[in-house]
């Protein structure tokens, strides 16, 4: 059986990455690095559910990621259709969103370490890397 994924286990993931701070924006959760956001918490906002229209919304906390461009965007979509999807507001962003009950630790810990990557100081993604 799968374990539901929390944003807890999202806080204990990305506090194993160096020089990450945690803080809110938009009233959501928010994980940084140099003071660039990778990876939030993001419910749907109204307008987001009336883009829906009959069908119905993911259940369950979402959390959004960047990716380093688009091409990875859709890489990492088709990798984990299951879990990983995005919705129109990200239609052009280098962003995925991520339902936490459906993912795999290992597809979370890679979209998470991906998300920090894209968004860290080079220097500091080389050491990341070669640890």
């Amino acid at each position: 059986m799968l374990r539901v994924a929390t944003l807890e286990d999202v806080t204990r993931l990305v506090c194993e990455l160096p020089e990450v701070t945690e803080g809110e924006r938009h009233g959501n959760r928010t994980w940084f690095v140099a003071g660039k956001a990778f990876a939030w918490d993001r419910p749907f906002s109204k307008a987001d559910i009336r883009r829906f229209g009959d069908e119905i919304p993911s259940a369950g906390p979402i959390l959004a990621v960047r990716v380093g461009d688009l091409g990875e965007k859709e890489a990492m979509l088709a990798a984990h259709p299951e879990a990983f999807f995005t919705i129109p507001h990200f239609d052009g962003h280098s962003a995925i969103l991520i339902q936490l009950r459906l993912v795999t630790e290992k597809a979370l810990r890679e979209a998470v370490s991906d998300g920090w990557l894209a968004c860290a100081p080079p220097k500091l993604a080389a050491q990341y890397l070669n640890r």
